[in-house]
């Protein structure tokens, strides 16, 4: 029932919300033609520039926690002085390929 009344308030809430618009753009017409010739069927150039705001937004969010997530790291290794070789990580990380390449061809 919880999720019920959840689905209804988050319904409710996305009905009032008013939408924004970004501004207006001006760009050389060889860019907008070039942006028309990769729409896909029944997708119009607004939904195209929607799709790739929201695409590099998401890109530009997961970048600045990726830089976030090394800062920590950093910090982490200058708190308790451990620090791994660039050999060691290559190492590790070729291990795991192995590994994760036997069990494909197992499951083949």
């Amino acid at each position: 029932m919880e999720a019920v009344q959840y689905c209804i308030a988050n319904a409710t809430q996305n009905l009032s919300m008013k939408t924004a618009t970004f501004p207006s753009l001006r760009v050389a017409p060889e860019l907008r033609l070039a942006a028309e010739s990769v729409l896909q069927e029944g997708e119009s150039l607004s939904s195209f520039v929607e799709q790739s705001i929201r695409t590099c937004v998401e890109r530009r969010r997961l970048q600045q926690e990726f830089i976030a997530r090394g800062l920590a790291s950093r910090e982490e290794a200058k708190r308790s002085g451990e620090y791994f070789s660039v050999d060691d990580i290559r190492d590790d990380m070729d291990g795991l390929l192995r590994a994760a390449e036997a069990k494909a061809a197992t499951a083949e």
